[in-house]
């Protein structure tokens, strides 16, 4: 099984770590670790928009859930029906 394979199954804090890893590599490692490198960002890097946009998506209808509908407000009363009603 390659790395890529195992990506699904990194929890986030193992996928940031690779990331953060493979971003360092890619910058001043070996030929060969450049090369991996190269190979395994564009994968990381997806996996790593796609759990954000589901935890970003997640919240919202978390928030929507959790919304209160507005409490009903009196109607509002102008002095001049204030005056006709009190006369």
């Amino acid at each position: 099984m390659s790395l890529i394979d195992k990506i699904p199954l990194l929890d986030d804090s193992a996928l940031k770590n690779l990331l953060d890893n493979a971003r360092r590599l890619e910058t001043s490692g070996s030929v060969k670790q450049k090369a991996d490198a190269a190979e395994l960002l564009p994968a990381l890097e997806a996996a790593v928009a796609a759990r954000k946009a589901i935890k970003l998506e997640a919240a919202a209808e978390k928030r929507s859930a959790n919304k209160k509908p507005a409490a009903p407000r009196a109607p509002r009363v102008t002095k001049a029906k204030a005056a006709v009603v009190a006369a």
